[in-house]
């Protein structure tokens, strides 16, 4: 298929989903506010929706092994745009979803993506979400994204979400909801960085309905220079059932992070933990690294890095 697109929009596409090339399978491409490149397959339907705001992701029951692709890419300064995904998983489906946003500023003006994805996770569906951003660009203006993952797992489903931030956003507020129905399975992996002036702002809410649900939350996050950063973890039990959040962060300079775990029983066969560590790096590792030969800056790079793994 032949689409056009710049050097700068290829890149960020490889960096928010590891593309080089145009994916098989099902896919849609968003670059500076427009769908560039759609695909459906025998069991995967992208439906744009009517009033041109996102798309409907629909997969039928039974599906297996398949992966949707829906890259979102803004190199234009000063775009700001809103759109809404909403995904339906057919029952006993197992599929791999690859979103992520990238943008590029090089202007004076903010730019800014608020992505709605929305989630219907029918009976013993597995999912995995693998959600990407990510900033480049020397112009003053902000690159803002405001993402937001609604959850509902159906009966003996289950989500996998593995979402990570690591350069070059100026502000961002994530927030995640999850409804859980019985047996019902929702596990993230958050990896984020903040540099400089930047603000980020991570909030979970979960609800486990049903009995025998479970939701693991895992937090990473590294702080550094003057930037600043918020990690809500909410939790209610409302049944028999085990939820644990963890909020694991390193602070660098003159950097601030908080933590503010709440977590909420209402059924006396709920199981709840809730963890939290802030602090700086180990004076004992970088000196175990610089004996090694690398400088101090080397050796807190290498730590941050396998922290952020």
């Amino acid at each position: 298929m032949d689409i056009k697109i710049d050097p700068i929009q290829m890149h960020l596409l490889e960096e928010v989903s590891g593309l080089h090339e145009i994916p098989a399978g099902a896919y849609n491409i968003r670059a500076n506010g427009k769908g560039i490149a759609r695909n459906s397959s025998a069991n995967i339907d992208i439906i744009p929706k009517d009033n041109g705001t996102g798309i409907d992701i629909k997969i039928k029951p039974g599906t297996k092994h398949e992966s949707v692709h829906i890259p979102v890419v803004l190199s234009e300064a000063g775009l700001t745009e809103v759109v809404y995904n909403d995904f339906y998983i057919g029952e006993g489906a197992d599929v791999t979803i690859v979103a992520g946003c990238g943008i590029h500023n090089g202007g004076k003006k903010n730019s800014q993506h608020d992505g709605i994805h929305r989630f219907y996770i029918g009976e013993n569906a597995r999912v995995r979400y693998v959600e990407k951003h990510y900033g480049s660009g020397e112009g003053t203006g902000e690159r803002i994204m405001n993402p937001q993952t609604i959850v509902e797992i159906g009966k003996n489903g289950y989500m996998e979400m593995d979402t990570a931030q690591i350069k070059g956003v100026d502000s961002t507020k994530r927030l995640t909801k999850a409804k859980l129905a019985e047996g019902a399975t929702f596990t993230v992996m958050e990896r984020l960085m903040t540099h400089g002036k930047q603000y980020a702002e991570s909030e979970f809410e979960v609800d486990l309905d049903g009995d025998d649900s479970g939701a693991h939350i895992v937090s990473r996050s590294v702080a550094k220079d003057s930037s600043s950063q918020i990690f809500i973890s909410k939790i209610h039990g409302n049944a028999k059932c085990s939820g644990h959040s963890e909020c694991d962060a390193i602070i660098v300079g003159d950097a601030k992070i908080s933590a503010i775990p709440e977590i909420t029983a209402d059924c006396s066969d709920a199981s709840l933990i809730h963890e939290a560590a802030i602090g700086k790096i180990a004076g004992e590792q970088i000196i175990k690294l610089m004996t090694l030969g690398l400088t101090e800056e080397e050796a807190e790079e290498q730590i941050i890095n396998g922290f952020l793994k």
